[in-house]
């Protein structure tokens, strides 16, 4: 589903042959990689930094079958990528709530609107609320990201 989408990359690791408990990875709990059992999924971001973080299961599903729900996987790539499959220039993959906000945000709102709504919706990400509301900010600042110019992240 993410195979063309520019903001997301997948890797695979094998932590018994390819150790990477060292520096710059040996950050807090990244220094025990895979210590949690197999398979082991991190994920790395601007927020995360290289120690990266562990993906923290939504359900008492093993981790294999949990991912392994298309679902969730997309649910993993879209809040820990601050991605979407919602395309702003054609609107494919978007939901109604989407398409008003792409319409809203991509009509009479300049560089500068968009960047302090980006501010804005990043201050709130760590803050306690609602999974449906977690999302919808993950969501609106995937469009967002999409309306201004790519910058390399790491």
């Amino acid at each position: 589903m993410f195979k063309d989408n520019k903001v997301v990359s997948f890797a695979d690791v094998n932590l018994s042959e390819q150790q990477i408990n060292g520096a710059p990875f040996c950050d807090g709990e990244g220094c025990n990689a895979g210590a949690g059992g197999w398979p082991t999924v991190r994920y790395f971001n601007k927020d995360t930094g290289y120690a990266g973080k562990q993906y923290e299961k939504k359900t008492d599903k093993a981790m294999c079958d949990e991912l392994g729900n298309e679902e969730y996987m997309q649910a993993c790539v879209e809040e820990n990528g601050s991605t979407s499959l919602c395309s702003v220039t054609d609107g494919e993959g978007c939901g109604d709530k989407e398409n008003k906000y792409i319409l809203k945000w991509k009509t009479g709102k300049s560089a500068e609107d968009i960047a302090a709504q980006i501010t804005r919706l990043t201050g709130m990400k760590e803050k306690p609320m609602t999974p449906e509301l977690k999302k919808w900010i993950g969501q609106r600042l995937a469009i967002l990201g999409q309306l201004t110019p790519a910058k390399a992240e790491l």
